[in-house]
């Protein structure tokens, strides 16, 4: 007996990092003071640029997501997918991405897979200005069964001290300004998943006439990250508030910035809702409110703005002024028209 017999193949593993090595080492930048496979990634601040640095942490992963790439074989996608979502979560308080982590768990190590999905992390990485400073690829049989694998990241930004969003300058009269997302990003999936496999018994690789593409091609579209748009917009000034629309939607997510006594009354009539939602919603008679709760519904992403400069911002941004903030309950502090 042993260790390969058991499960884990350890040469595998080096076989990984080998591969990947070349790929990380393409997002370092001065700041990354060591090479791929140390204990631990050192990373030097430049206090130079900062006056009152504050960090910014997030971890996160893609969900169900990982069935539907599994299914399709593609796996650079929701690599790039785990890297802009983490990037969406600290930028809601203005921070810039300084560094990211991975975890990659699986039931047997795959070298080829591995090395696809770190591209995707990296080709994300470097868009969004960063490095991937180190992670974990962890063969674990018994945990994960059969071609399972998981993903999560941690991400860590910096924003100046004066320059941190929180929602609690929102106010009566400011603008919320919606941005498009491409699809679902990275949440519903489960309840996607039902509906295309199960109630409308499509394949992976079936083509959706109604969309003009693949299911695969429909469900594995990459979360876009916001930062690069909206990067010259981070003034607390004007900008009051932001939000990720993830897990439970508009509702859910922008009332997490939300002061006690206001309510972002959002007209859902003043964008175009994808065809995948509409799809989705017929084909499996779902309630639009639950669709609000479980769906972005095409807006990714999130500003609170004064309105005197609600309109440049669009005009920069290609944004939707999408709804007010008026007064109202703290019960109720997102209400859909």
């Amino acid at each position: 007996m042993d260790y390969k017999k058991s499960g884990v193949d350890i040469e595998a593993g080096e076989n990984a990092v080998n591969r990947i090595k070349s790929l990380v080492r393409k997002t370092y930048n001065n700041n990354v003071l060591t090479e791929l496979g140390s204990f631990g990634g050192l990373y030097q601040v430049d206090l130079s640029k900062w006056k009152e640095p504050v960090m910014v942490a997030s971890t996160d992963g893609v969900g169900t997501k990982l069935i539907v790439a599994a299914m399709a074989g593609v796996y650079d996608t929701v690599g790039q997918c785990l890297v802009n979502h983490c990037v969406n979560d600290i930028f809601v308080q203005g921070a810039e991405p300084q560094y990211f982590m991975d975890y990659i768990g699986c039931s047997k190590l795959l070298p080829e897979r591995v090395e696809l999905i770190i591209s995707g992390m990296t080709k994300a990485c470097s868009e969004n200005q960063m490095s991937l400073i180190g992670g974990e690829m962890a063969e674990m049989p018994g945990i994960y069964h059969d071609d399972d694998f998981d993903l999560a990241g941690t991400i860590v930004g910096l924003i100046e001290k004066s320059k941190i969003i929180t929602g609690e300058a929102i106010q009566e009269g400011d603008i919320v300004v919606g941005f498009k997302g491409n699809g679902l990003h990275t949440n519903g999936y489960s309840l996607a998943r039902k509906v295309f496999f199960d109630i409308m018994g499509k394949k992976v690789d079936d083509l959706v006439p109604e969309l003009q593409m693949t299911v695969a091609e429909a469900l594995l579209k990459v979360h876009p990250s916001y930062f690069p748009l909206l990067r010259n917009w981070v003034d607390p000034k004007i900008n009051h508030g932001m939000a990720h629309i993830t897990g439970g939607g508009l509702p859910g997510n922008v009332k997490r910035v939300m002061p006690d006594g206001l309510c972002a009354e959002i007209d859902s009539s003043s964008w175009v809702v994808p065809d995948i939602f509409n799809l989705m919603q017929s084909a499996a008679q779902i309630k639009t409110e639950e669709m609000f709760k479980a769906f972005n519904m095409g807006i990714g992403y999130v500003v609170i703005i004064d309105p005197s400069y609600a309109e440049k911002l669009c005009e920069d941004t290609k944004g939707i002024q999408i709804g007010r903030i008026i007064k109202g309950e703290n019960s109720q502090k997102v209400r859909i028209l």
